[in-house]
């Protein structure tokens, strides 16, 4: 089954690959690792806005780890024609707009991790950090970057 296949009965359809909006490229390809810039997460057609722990909750962040997910591999389709080309999913890094006392950063984080695993089986486990920071681009609630191994 492809990775396309997999997506569509999980029920996802990859939204299109966003636009950088500063100076840098969404992925950069090196030593057989793919890198993707930051991601954000929108929700039909609007970002996903706010701050854990003050206007926002645990699960509607989760749920926009799980859009900035979808984004990414949105970027690697973008990149490499196919998400059958990735070998394995090294690691994310998940920045969550936190206040001062929201410490469920990982939890957070798992909406994007649970996915990976979801969409690429063993290959989707990676290594990951879940930093809380007091502001994101935009106002996002989160951004998730990754690196992805890629088939030669």
């Amino acid at each position: 089954m492809s990775i396309d296949d997999r997506l569509a009965e999980l029920g996802h359809d990859l939204p299109v690959a966003a636009a950088p909006v500063a100076a840098y490229v969404p992925t950069v390809l090196a030593g057989g690792l793919l890198h993707v810039s930051g991601q954000l997460p929108f929700l039909d057609g609007q970002l996903m806005t706010g701050r854990c722990g003050e206007d926002r909750d645990e699960v509607y962040a989760q749920k926009a780890a799980e859009r900035c997910g979808l984004m990414l591999l949105a970027q690697v389709k973008a990149a490499l024609g196919s998400l059958d080309t990735v070998e394995r999913v090294v690691k994310l890094g998940v920045f969550v707009n936190s206040a001062g006392g929201f410490t469920a950063q990982p939890k957070v984080a798992n909406g994007a991790s649970e996915l990976m695993v979801a969409v690429f089986g063993d290959a989707g486990k990676h290594a990951r950090s879940a930093v809380g920071v007091p502001v994101l681009p935009l106002g996002a609630v989160v951004e998730i970057d990754a690196i992805f191994a890629v088939k030669a």
